[in-house]
């Protein structure tokens, strides 16, 4: 007894499995960045691309949300980085003319 043969020809089974990778979308930096390091209204953009950046990933656009998210954590980085720069800036000038009008008065 021999086993029928099909004709038809035979095609291997192909599983795709999508690895979903997380999209950062930086929000809580944003918030910080709002609220306490706010120089030029970077802090506010980057929250703004943040919100867009969630809102693309819950559509299920992974693309727009990791541009808005890079976005967004460019704008954080320079938030950040000018707000820490800016304050350090003001507060030396702040010491330095203590110490200045300090020294004249004595």
């Amino acid at each position: 007894m021999e086993n029928p043969q099909s004709s038809a020809p035979k095609t291997p089974t192909v599983i795709d499995i999508q690895t979903e990778t997380p999209v950062r979308d930086h929000i809580v930096w944003s918030l910080f960045n709002t609220i306490f390091l706010n120089w030029c209204c970077l802090g506010f953009a980057a929250f703004a691309y943040s919100v867009k950046s969630r809102d693309r990933k819950m559509v299920g656009d992974m693309t727009g949300a990791q541009n808005f998210a890079s976005t967004a954590k460019c704008l954080n980085t320079c938030a950040l980085v000018l707000g820490l720069l800016l304050t350090i800036t003001s507060i030396a000038v702040i010491f330095t003319r203590l110490q200045f009008a300090l020294s004249f008065r004595i």
